[in-house]
């Protein structure tokens, strides 16, 4: 209260020397540390955060090389660009389709190798079913050469792009939801163009997409998985550590919660586990290798072991690495493949002979 009159001291309404002040001062200080932490703490984690959506992009968006070559260039097999909808609709398949060469083509190093197989007309057909990060061509499989030895062998070859590495209508990887779909596309194109007998060749992530599509179709007559890759939330993890050292915990379920957002693909919407417990009714040949760093041996042996078909079996390479085994054993390679789908040929025949 004013002293009357209107008269007053200044120092009646100041604080009292060394109270106030400081005190307010300290507050202020306290504060400022508050904030400062608080602001890095939040850009620590806006990185953290920010990092593993850039993963999480990565993956879902993998780096491949443009193609180099084709059919003819590569290998002089006449060939017609094909491109067709997914069956989901929701993307398109292009590649190139190999028509199967005259059986007076056919050299005698390859009827050496495949004695038992007789040359039929154009229905069979073999579908190409590449990995992850790599299109069509996959020149370290080798695709060109394998898809030479068909050729000769009196099968058509389709060899196509999933979406991710289409160099015309690019899509996100989705772990083979969305890849099974362009396979089984790519199934019924060729049973269109008159197939009818269909082998399905796949590797690597390839190689998991036709087992995922074999759950959804009866149009494929057998498969050979080479390399077999499985995606999972264990198989993700495994393979970013490859190249980036990080923490299981919190990087592999911020990057597994942040996929969805780039590929509209949750792991559950990957039928994993009931590819691990499915026994096909077509033959399977499991190929896999000792030294694969990528996809492990033990996934492979478990879906092999799971099978009952009569023609069935599993070759693992001692030494071999991941999509590398045809350069480990080229040879025992192209025989064992051979004498497999001269076998699938000869039951298909039986079993469709009137």
């Amino acid at each position: 209260m004013l002293p009357a009159g209107g008269n007053y001291t200044p120092d009646l309404l100041s604080p009292e020397p060394g109270s106030k002040p400081t005190a307010i001062g300290g507050s202020r200080r306290k504060h400022a540390v508050i904030a400062i932490l608080s602001a890095l703490t939040a850009l620590i984690l806006f990185t953290g955060l920010a990092f593993h959506g850039y993963v999480a992009w990565i993956i879902a968006h993998p780096y491949v090389a443009p193609l180099t070559s084709n059919p003819m260039d590569a290998k002089g097999l006449a060939y017609s660009d094909v491109s067709f909808p997914s069956n989901s609709g929701q993307t398109t398949v292009h590649g190139w389709f190999i028509p199967a060469a005259p059986a007076a083509a056919k050299g005698s190093e390859v009827q050496a190798l495949s004695a038992a197989a007789a040359p039929l007309d154009s229905k069979r057909t073999v579908i190409f079913s590449h990995g992850y990060g790599a299109n069509r061509e996959e020149t370290w499989v080798p695709m060109y050469e394998l898809a030479g030895l068909l050729h000769r062998l009196d099968y058509n070859v389709l060899m196509f792009d999933y979406g991710y590495a289409s160099s015309e209508d690019r899509s996100p990887a989705t772990g083979g939801h969305e890849e099974s779909q362009q396979l089984l596309a790519a199934v019924n194109y060729v049973r269109e163009q008159g197939a009818e007998q269909v082998i399905v060749w796949g590797f690597s992530m390839g190689a998991g997409t036709a087992l995922q599509t074999a759950l959804q179709t009866d149009e494929i007559d057998a498969m050979i998985l080479d390399s077999l890759f499985l995606p999972s939330p264990e198989s993700l993890y495994s393979n970013v550590r490859q190249h980036l050292d990080l923490p299981r915990y919190p990087s592999l379920p911020l990057i597994e919660w942040m996929l969805p957002f780039w590929t509209g693909t949750k792991f559950n919407q990957i039928p994993a586990e009931q590819v691990m417990e499915k026994a096909f009714t077509i033959p399977l040949f499991v190929i896999h290798g000792t030294n694969d760093a990528k996809a492990p041996l033990v996934t492979a042996e478990h879906i092999a072991s799971n099978q009952r078909q009569p023609l069935s079996r599993e070759w693992v390479v001692q030494g071999g690495k991941h999509e590398l085994l045809f350069q480990t054993r080229p040879k025992e390679y192209i025989q064992r493949a051979a004498l497999f789908l001269s076998q699938v040929d000869a039951a298909f025949k039986q079993a469709h002979a009137s």
